[in-house]
């Protein structure tokens, strides 16, 4: 096995490779809609952050990532690269060995280059590939899910029943009224063992951004008070939220009296009835696993297909001789 920068002579070969992992993925969770192709690789072929790995001239696995980016993961002051979903991939046979590689090869570039946070989406069933980064300092951060666009099995409570909680559909004019449930969620980031900073925006910018992304909102009332809400988007975290078909949950929460009652269950349901009709197939959402609220809940209910692995490096290393980053 040799390794090698990636570039755009390795773009066709890597699709496939790419394609072929997906589809292992989609064998395990049937509800993954079907792909053609993943990621156009153009870019990272050219951003010079890649590694290509062939046994003589047959590839069998690419690790690419993204540029640098400051705030890495929206919670920390660092540098960091991340390899999304379709941008690596890696033979079945041999599959820790090649990743070993990749990354070693892959991580020294990107250290060259500021970069000490560093994040790869692997299949949640490639127990393979997420041994090789957990021996390498990896941990799980978050995960991506999807489920068909179905209502879930829930019994709709007493309450329910009797008129106090009411569902709808918010629009560009009643957008605010979520505001304060935003700020809930926000606030909730940041408690234990989450501590993940958010900044908390404006109802103004909260408000702006619903109507300029098109997002949907669908809000719970209890006795005529906003309880709980649910936003959802056409883009998500990884490429197959460019189905036409898919749609994305970006944003969920329940007030702490009101959970245990089915009311995001049921807010859900009332969701997925009028989604589906408009011809929507699959509803996903990504969230972070270090959040016991979500894991619970999602894992309850979505088909998990990746996993976000993510590495913190001693920035300290930045200052080392150079040769030791070389």
């Amino acid at each position: 096995m040799h390794i090698i920068d990636f570039t755009r002579e390795h773009i066709t070969n890597a699709k496939e490779l790419a394609l072929s992992c997906y589809k292992e993925e989609q064998s395990k969770v049937p509800v993954l809609p079907k792909a053609e192709e993943l990621l156009d690789l153009t870019y990272f072929a050219d951003n010079g952050f890649g590694a290509a790995a062939y046994e003589g001239k047959t590839m069998i696995g690419f690790l690419c990532g993204t540029e640098p980016f400051d705030h890495a993961f929206g919670s920390t002051d660092a540098k960091g690269i991340f390899s999304p979903m379709g941008a690596n991939a890696a033979a079945a046979q041999n599959r820790a060995d090649i990743y070993a590689a990749m990354y070693q090869y892959a991580a020294q570039k990107w250290v060259r280059a500021g970069a000490v946070s560093h994040g790869v989406c692997l299949y949640a069933h490639d127990e393979a590939a997420q041994q090789q980064f957990f021996r390498y300092g990896f941990g799980q951060r978050c995960a991506d899910a999807v489920r068909a666009m179905k209502p879930i099995s829930c019994i709709q409570n007493e309450k329910y029943e009797k008129h106090s909680f009411e569902n709808e559909e918010l629009d560009p004019e009643t957008i605010a009224q979520a505001y304060p449930l935003e700020v809930m969620l926000n606030r909730h980031y940041e408690s234990s063992p989450f501590f993940m900073n958010r900044t908390v925006t404006t109802c103004q910018d909260f408000c702006s951004t619903f109507t300029a992304e098109k997002e949907r909102c669908f809000i719970t009332r209890y006795k005529g008070q906003p309880c709980a809400y649910l936003k959802i988007s056409e883009s998500g975290e990884t490429c197959i939220t460019e189905n036409r078909e898919y749609l994305h949950i970006t944003a969920a929460y329940c007030l702490t009296e009101h959970r245990g009652k089915g009311v995001i269950q049921n807010l859900l349901n009332y969701a997925v009835n009028i989604l589906k009709k408009e011809g929507y197939a699959y509803l996903g959402v990504d969230y972070e696993s270090l959040n016991p609220t979500a894991y619970a809940f999602w894992q309850k209910y979505f088909s998990v297909y990746t996993h976000g692995l993510v590495r913190r490096i001693d920035e300290r290393i930045l200052k080392a001789p150079i040769q030791v980053i070389l």
